[in-house]
């Protein structure tokens, strides 16, 4: 079968597309919108939260005697609708705040417009495209655990996610009942507290008041390997969250997926914890070099500083970078983590 080309649209002929969504948009009566907060997605529908109730709230049906009730639902506030969004709209995530219309009569919504994000964050998905994962965020908390092992190469991966979106990280060390004297999961929490990131230790099953503290009117997004307990967390400091957990796979000694949609919990007056799925691996091939050195900010101080141009940091003898390794200003581990990503991100432009 042969493949249809997708046809490249002229300046002329999207300004004129643009043009005829915002007279469209213009023309929907916006009267009766409520403000809301997408809480979960599901494919084309997504969940939203009421965040305002009508002026006047619509009549409920009169019902002659000895006819049968008929469906109706209140529109209250912080009630959760299930929503069609208008076919003009960009695509919509959790934690996007939203108007929309609720239709009582069948327990439906329309969104009718976006406000616009404070920040978004995203990742490329198993075809390259650049995937949204979540909106308005003030906090990454990246969780991490004794077991299953950390895999520094995806917290790093994480950092240079965070530092593109511009979005304040908490590092986490959970399962702290678990650590061992001198264990070297603590020297790397210890090397990420020295490089500027902050920290906390937690296990679910003990006191989170530290954690419950600094997450107090932040809308935060947890993410980090499957199993480290991100989402027995959640269901600590949000106890009726309801949050599936598993346990380790014995075979694997990783963690088996419980969470499959990122799904947005209100937490306390003003906050939100975002509890996204479980993923292995970051790949950050969207993005050019320049935002991978600003990941890397121990390491971006010495680019440019190597006897050539365009050396690649493995085996010239004058590079500022392997100077640095030895002299103890950038991590062994480290450099081999930005390596492997400007490796990735060259191949894909490569390809491209």
């Amino acid at each position: 079968m042969a493949l249809i080309r997708k046809r490249r649209l002229t300046e002329q002929q999207q300004r004129r597309i643009q043009k005829q969504h915002k007279t469209r948009q213009e023309e929907i009566d916006t009267s009766n919108d409520l403000e809301g907060l997408v809480v979960q997605h599901y494919g084309r529908q997504l969940e939203v939260q009421a965040l305002s109730t009508p002026l006047e709230h619509p009549p409920k049906p009169s019902v002659a005697e000895g006819e049968p009730e008929p469906f109706w639902k209140p529109i209250e506030l912080n009630s959760v609708w299930r929503c069609h969004t208008r076919t003009n709209l960009e695509l919509l995530v959790t934690g996007d705040k939203v108007k929309w219309q609720a239709d009582p009569n069948t327990g439906l919504g329309i969104i009718t417009a976006i406000h616009p994000r404070t920040s978004l964050l995203t990742r490329p998905d198993r075809y390259h495209k650049v995937k949204p994962v979540a909106a308005n965020i003030s906090l990454i908390v990246i969780v991490f655990a004794v077991l299953p092992e950390p895999a520094p190469t995806l917290i790093d991966r994480y950092l240079v996610a965070c530092a593109d979106a511009d979005i304040p990280v908490l590092l986490v060390l959970n399962k702290s009942d678990l650590l061992k004297d001198n264990d070297p999961i603590l020297d790397m929490l210890n090397e990420y507290q020295a490089l500027g990131y902050e920290v906390l230790i937690t296990r679910a099953e003990g006191n989170l008041t530290e954690l419950r503290q600094r997450l107090d009117n932040e809308t935060v997004a947890f993410v980090g390997q499957s199993g480290v307990g991100k989402s027995s967390l959640i269901n600590v400091i949000v106890p009726n969250a309801a949050q599936k957990t598993n346990i380790i796979s014995e075979n694997s000694a990783l963690g088996q997926h419980t969470t499959t949609s990122t799904r947005l919990i209100r937490f306390g007056e003003n906050g939100a914890l975002i509890d996204s799925p479980g993923i292995r691996e970051f790949g950050l091939w969207h993005l050019d070099l320049e935002k991978i050195d600003a990941g890397f900010s121990d390491i971006a101080q010495f680019i440019g500083h190597c006897q050539y141009r365009n050396c690649t940091h493995t085996h010239e003898k004058q590079c500022a970078l392997k100077q640095a390794v030895a002299e103890g200003e950038i991590l062994p581990r480290r450099l081999e983590s930005y390596l492997r990503l400007v490796e990735e991100i060259t191949e894909a432009q490569q390809k491209n």
